[in-house]
């Protein structure tokens, strides 16, 4: 095997593993916020916001499209901002 495409390769899996332990992080403190019934109006705001961003992780990472075209990183986050946005107003309306 070529090294620029051994280490190449060793990157990308070193990204992922980071990219994975994020999304475990942020899922394991919202679970941890509603199991401990911890939830209040600005805690609500940060798990949208961690949503959100895991989200971006996902359709950027494990989807694929980081490195296509805007028009097709656009669909997925337009999507997720609107769900999210309407969770918004349900919730704080």
């Amino acid at each position: 095997m070529d090294s620029s495409l051994s280490i190449d390769l060793h990157n990308k899996v070193e990204t992922m593993i980071k990219i994975w332990i994020t999304l475990v992080v942020l899922t394991t403190f919202a679970f941890l916020l509603g199991y401990f019934k911890l939830i209040s109006t600005l805690l609500v705001g940060v798990l949208l916001i961690s949503t959100f961003i895991k989200g971006q992780l996902v359709s950027d990472y494990f989807m694929g499209l980081k490195d296509v075209s805007w028009k097709y990183r656009f669909i997925p986050t337009f999507w997720l901002f609107i769900v999210l946005s309407l969770i918004v107003i349900a919730y704080y309306k």
